[in-house]
């Protein structure tokens, strides 16, 4: 625990972790996230039927198993996971088993097939999914000071005043060096350590497979020179403070974050090959049948918001696929780039 002046002072991981999960946290209130923010789950039902496409096409690539578990990582009130669950065709909604992980209790009305966790239960067989997850993983600040040398952001919880600590070191120091070089004075970087440690710990709990992470991401090529550490609160971006009074989130760098065999792509591609797309019905549909060309106008435009660049569309999804055999991974990822495809069919299992 990194603590200054009496404990006034925390490292920004410290105390976020606090502001979210502890026993006042954000994430333990009644009303859960939808309240704050909208996810592309509560954007749209489309969101859920493409999630249990891909259930099923990992259904097909481990050879239709007797029991497929989905896993809701980040689950809220469990409104995917129930997505999912009702959108599966019969075959495959008869041999499937729903898992909501949150910290917060179980809802009530909840489907009682779906069970309420606080963490990812181990050895399951089929889709581990982490919407808007890893984002609220807390991690770590850092910023260049006068004389180049990276420190760790300190924060005081209660009105979010910063100061800078010490240089950061171990670890952490060999993480920034491998995943978000350092750039000129008052440049920051979230350290995602922590993220990389939840990532492969959640894949972990995988038998066999597919693990999802869809989240806010950048890449090696293009990190944010000042970081992205904000807040939310009532559907509206706010100066995060770690009193537990809002949502405290940052990016993903989730290629830091990818395993051995693990590919990151936008929400676009990955939604276009599931099956979603946002082009508007046939004029001819409006004459023949007008109540049907209203519902798929609608469905279009929903797509449209799902896949559109500068927004959710830009989302990055990490695939990680475990056990998978090399024609079983056709299956996952067939639609995806061609150069994606042929890097996961010669990649070994490691």
């Amino acid at each position: 625990m990194r603590h200054e002046a009496a404990g006034l002072w925390r490292g920004w991981r410290e105390a976020a972790q606090e502001a979210l999960y502890g026993p006042s946290g954000f994430y333990r209130r009644p009303e859960g996230p939808a309240a704050h923010f909208r996810t592309s789950v509560h954007a749209s039902p489309l969101f859920a039927a493409a999630v249990a496409r891909l259930l099923c096409r990992v259904d097909a690539a481990l050879g239709r198993p007797a029991a497929l578990d989905f896993v809701d990582m980040a689950a809220g009130h469990g409104e995917l996971v129930t997505g999912v669950l009702a959108a599966l065709p019969a075959d495959v909604a008869s041999r499937a088993r729903g898992y909501a992980v949150e910290r917060a209790g179980r809802p009530a009305g909840l489907d009682p097939r779906i069970q309420w966790l606080p963490e990812p239960p181990r050895g399951t067989t089929g889709l581990l999914f982490a919407n808007e997850w890893l984002d609220n993983v807390p991690v770590d600040v850092a910023e260049v000071d006068s004389e180049g040398v990276r420190r760790l952001v300190l924060v005081r919880p209660e009105d979010g005043t910063e100061r800078l600590g010490e240089p950061v070191a171990g670890a952490e120091a060999r993480w920034l060096r491998a995943w978000w070089p350092a750039a000129g004075e008052g440049a920051r970087a979230e350290i995602g350590l922590s993220r990389d440690t939840a990532w492969a710990a959640a894949v972990a709990t995988l038998d066999r497979g597919l693990a999802v992470a869809v989240d806010y991401a950048h890449l090696a090529a293009a990190r944010p020179p000042f970081g992205t550490l904000t807040g939310f609160l009532e559907g509206r971006e706010t100066r995060a403070v770690p009193d537990g009074s809002c949502d405290i989130t940052a990016h993903v760098a989730l290629d830091a974050c990818a395993l051995p065999g693990g590919h990151v792509v936008t929400q676009r591609a990955a939604l276009r090959a599931l099956g979603v797309s946002g082009a508007r019905p046939a004029l001819a549909l409006a004459s023949s049948d007008p109540a049907a060309y209203v519902r798929a106008l609608a469905g279009a435009g929903e797509a449209a918001e799902l896949t559109a660049p500068g927004g959710l569309g830009d989302f990055g999804w990490l695939l990680q696929p475990v056990g998978v055999p090399r024609s079983g991974r056709r299956t996952l990822f067939d639609g995806l780039p061609a150069e994606l495809l042929v890097d996961v069919a010669d990649h070994e299992e490691q």
